[in-house]
């Protein structure tokens, strides 16, 4: 289906990005799927299967370095009739030469691995949180999700799904507590079932924008993107007899949506673990942040100081333990993290200096060996 690259996201924030990285004869087009190491990528005309070219492999020093899915590249057009004799036969293929840019980018720490994070879609402009809120929602929770959210810059919206099998005033409840921790965040409460709500997301939803569906596996992700594309193109699962849905998606792709905007479902999270996320704290515990600065002592602990807002705050129940806890979690993992990052780079930059050093020697005893390369090298 052909469409208008601005309808695939390319705004005029890319343009001077096209310019300067796009050269003659290349094309842009969308990343829409990664699957299996096969990137599908949509130029506004069709969807292409591209390659990566070798330098990727070479020069990368981090995932941030390869292609994300949602990133917008730049493409070369090859044909395989090297010789020319058989024009009529020939079939082209695409390489990716370049990464514009991103606006954003959405990842999470590599759970088990000593990769930086896992990179998981780039220039996304609202994340909807997806909670089903019968069993899954928990605010420590929520504000994980919003840490990770903020640390990209992305607009959050939580959704509450499933709302048929709760009553209102539990519904209520559930929005006061996340009243309580100073979340300030849209919410917007669906149910997949009876279809109440689902006109609200329609209408939330613009045209030329990048929305995602982020949460746990079983909270009617899935059945939801059915329900927006207007057709059961995603496969969903019965609930289980615990009520909890089951994981059905384990492959992200671009949806362009018939009102417009486009849409992508992401796997479950079973695990959440979070980044360097500095932004993403500040952007999220904003309340807490607020009243560190009105300490007595720049350099308080928040333990025992006199004057200290955060130990008044507790004590008066302005600031809820829970939220205080969960923020020194989140807090000391990234911290964690970023310790890990900085030896992991030490480690990689150690490894360079041995290969550049075991080159060299093997130089020094080649032109030992051969004398006439010395002297012809000098």
């Amino acid at each position: 289906m052909i469409v208008l690259l601005s309808e695939l996201g390319l705004n005029s924030w890319f343009d001077d990005h096209v310019r300067e990285l796009c050269g003659a004869g290349q094309s842009v087009a969308r990343v829409v799927a990664i699957d299996r190491g096969r990137i599908l990528v949509h130029d506004g005309e069709r969807e292409l299967s591209a390659e990566l070219l070798g330098k990727f492999f070479y020069k990368a020093e981090s995932a941030a370095k390869f292609p994300c899915f949602g990133d917008w590249v730049c493409l070369e057009h090859h044909s395989n009739d090297r010789d020319g004799s058989h024009p009529d036969e020939a079939k082209t293929f695409v390489t990716i030469h370049s990464i514009l840019p991103r606006r954003s980018l959405l990842k999470r720490k590599t759970v088990g691995y000593d990769e930086e994070f896992q990179m998981l879609a780039s220039n996304i402009d609202v994340a909807f949180v997806v909670m089903a809120c019968n069993y899954d929602f928990h605010v420590a929770k929520l504000e994980r999700f919003l840490v990770m959210i903020h640390e990209a810059h992305i607009q959050p919206v939580l959704l509450f799904t499933k709302i048929d099998l709760i009553t209102a005033e539990a519904l209520q409840l559930l929005i006061d507590d996340i009243r309580a921790a100073s979340i300030d965040i849209k919410i917007l409460c669906i149910s997949n079932n009876t279809g109440d709500g689902l006109d609200q997301v329609r209408q939330f939803i613009e045209a030329e924008k990048t929305y995602c569906l982020l949460g746990s596996s079983g909270v009617g992700k899935s059945t939801l993107m059915n329900q927006l594309i207007g057709e059961n193109s995603f496969e969903t699962q019965a609930v289980s007899d615990s009520g909890q849905g089951r994981h059905t998606t384990v492959r992200r792709h671009l949806i362009q949506l018939k009102q417009g905007g486009l849409i992508v479902d992401m796997p479950g999270m079973r695990e959440l673990a979070v980044a360097e996320v500095k932004e993403g704290i500040e952007g999220s515990f904003a309340d807490i942040i607020e009243l560190t600065q009105s300490c007595r002592f720049s350099n308080c602990s928040h333990s025992s100081e006199p004057g200290c807002a955060i130990l008044a705050a507790l004590s008066s129940k302005e600031l809820g333990r829970e939220h205080y806890k969960n923020y020194l979690k989140i807090q000391q993992e990234s911290r964690h993290h970023k310790k890990q990052n900085s030896y992991v780079e030490k480690r990689r930059k150690a490894k360079n200096a041995s290969r550049v050093a075991l080159s060299k020697t093997k130089q020094r005893k080649l032109r030992r060996a051969d004398p006439e390369q010395e002297d012809e090298s000098g």
